[in-house]
């Protein structure tokens, strides 16, 4: 095999390699669609062949670069691998190949670009040395994003940030405690907290925090299918259980075994589900769908929802022991509203994630901006204050967001700061209405949601600000 520079008419591969494709009349083509940059050198270092992607990551043209030596890039990884060297001019040769290393060679321009390198050595049949062939990979715009995200892990210290979850308030703190802790345990955790408070990130943590890190998480949504198929997929089935069941199945109970499953709107549960559920928390065994024989399945089960369960319980949707069974570890997540200290910092935190994702030079939240977010009540909480930032970056296009970059919901006069006193008045005339309405539908908070022209989640989230006792409501 003989060492081919771009240009010559020598086969580049000896004729047994080409009977079936003719590589000497068509490899500098092959090289020069390749994305990554392509170098041969020889035995001492001078340069033979460059391909096209080679010229534009560095700026210098084959013909500049053939016949001089490879140092003219300046590679800081170069430089350290050819002091190391004993019996070589360079290390590369004595070791045989390096694999993906990081690092930075210098453009015509005088500039640095950082690249993956790759190279090895090429030898003859006989053993004896003939060059090295490197392939070089741009990622210059990676190592900026890189960089970027490495300051805003440096803005958001141990002590604002905790497995994805962002703060520095009070309320906050003692959730990441009480995570850590119930991460050691075996024992049922119950998260509970408004729609987008961050339950799921919560029960991402504790599995990854505890001792069965390395073992399964299973997620599953409990109101994502009908009540047919709902236990199938939890416990599983055999061929034949049900029209449709053509093979064996196995549940999410069966694939989390050893690890932990994270049952998401425990409160949609049905209740012919709830009682094969509450059997799995009682004797660790359950049956797949069609089967009479009992498996034995090792979980720490983590639920959550963002309904109210005591109130489900006293209207006959949730079954009292199962509540009791889950709810050995309770986690509350506070909403947006009550830890609005923590508004800038998420603010910050997503701005700085969105900036890199979009690469527009948007530097942060205008004073404006920033008011409005304190004054809002965040009915979504953290969900919709990201959901914000990402319907902002679409329309701004630099500088700093203003309100009319906003969703029109956040620049509303109903979700504006009222005086103190405008605010009491609104305040108790929700309250009133809120409790007609509860009358009205007879305690049925969807019902109660229509009558008022809102959804349910908002019915909850003012029954909970107001503190309404739907008993003492219904039977006033």
């Amino acid at each position: 095999m003989q060492l081919r520079t771009y240009g010559d008419d020598e086969d580049c591969l000896d004729s047994q390699d080409t009977k079936y494709f003719p590589f000497d009349a068509h490899w500098s083509k092959i090289v020069d669609v390749m994305q990554e940059g392509l170098l041969l050198v020889d035995t001492n270092g001078t340069i033979r062949m460059v391909n096209k992607a080679l010229e534009e990551i560095t700026g210098y043209s084959r013909e500049e670069l053939v016949d001089l030596s490879c140092t003219i890039f300046n590679c800081d990884a170069c430089m350290r691998v050819r002091s190391d060297a004993q019996s070589a001019w360079c290390k590369l040769f004595e070791k045989g190949k390096i694999v993906r290393r990081k690092c930075h060679v210098m453009r015509k321009d005088g500039t640095y670009v950082t690249v993956l390198k790759t190279a090895s050595v090429l030898f003859a049949d006989d053993g004896t040395p003939l060059g090295a062939v490197e392939t070089l990979t741009d990622i210059t715009e990676l190592d900026r994003k890189e960089n970027e995200l490495q300051q805003l892990s440096r803005l958001l210290d141990e002590n604002t940030i905790f497995h994805g979850m962002v703060g520095r308030s009070a309320k906050m703190h003692k959730i990441f405690k009480l995570i850590e802790k119930a991460a050691q345990s075996d024992a049922p955790v119950f998260i509970c907290g408004e729609s987008g408070t961050g339950k799921e990130l919560v029960a991402r943590a504790i599995h990854d925090l505890g001792p069965r890190s390395d073992e399964p998480f299973v997620q599953f949504n409990c109101a994502a299918l009908n009540e047919a198929l709902l236990e199938s997929e939890l416990f599983g089935h055999v061929k034949g259980a049900f029209t449709g069941a053509f093979r064996h199945r196995q549940g999410r109970f069966e694939a989390a075994h050893g690890g932990d499953i994270f049952l998401d709107e425990i409160g949609d549960l049905p209740m012919s589900v709830q009682v094969k559920l509450l059997r799995v928390l009682e004797t660790k065994t359950f049956e797949r769908v069609g089967e009479n024989r009992q498996l034995s399945v090792d979980v720490r089960i983590i639920t959550a929802t963002n309904k109210i369960l005591p109130e489900l319980i006293y209207s006959g949707e949730f079954r009292e022991d199962l509540f009791y069974r889950i709810n050995v570890v309770p986690i509350h997540l506070p909403a947006l509203r009550e830890r609005k200290e923590d508004i800038p910092l998420l603010a910050d935190y997503f701005v700085q994630r969105l900036r890199c994702k979009s690469e527009k030079d948007i530097k942060g939240l205008s004073p404006r901006t920033l008011r409005m977010f304190m004054d809002y009540s965040w009915p979504g909480n953290v969900r919709e204050l990201k959901s914000s930032l990402e319907y902002a970056f679409v329309l701004a296009d630099s500088g700093h967001i203003e309100p009319e970059h906003l969703p029109a919901t956040l620049q509303a006069p109903e979700f504006q700061a009222a005086t103190p006193v405008q605010g009491i008045a609104q305040e108790d005339d929700q309250k009133k209405q809120l409790i007609q309405a509860l009358r009205q539908s007879g305690g049925n908070k969807s019902e109660a949601a229509r009558i008022l022209g809102i959804n349910r989640v908002t019915v909850l989230n003012r029954m909970r600000k107001y503190g309404i006792d739907l008993k003492k409501v219904i039977h006033h």
